[in-house]
């Protein structure tokens, strides 16, 4: 059960880098927000669930 605990936080931690790194570069770049502003929400929204998520399955792992 940690194994699993491990890869959900290895992922919130990838998806964190890359929306840190991303939007700056997505907001800086002309256009490029009306474009992609969908795609962001739900990398937004995932990384918000993925938080939910790590934190119940974390009540459950000792």
């Amino acid at each position: 059960m940690s194994i699993i605990l491990q890869a959900l936080v290895f992922f919130l931690i990838f998806l964190s880098t890359v929306l840190v790194v991303g939007i700056p570069v997505i907001l800086a770049s002309p256009g490029q927000w009306e474009r992609l502003k969908n795609p962001i929400y739900g990398s937004a929204a995932a990384w918000s669930a993925l938080v939910i998520i790590i934190g119940v399955f974390n009540s459950f792992v000792r």
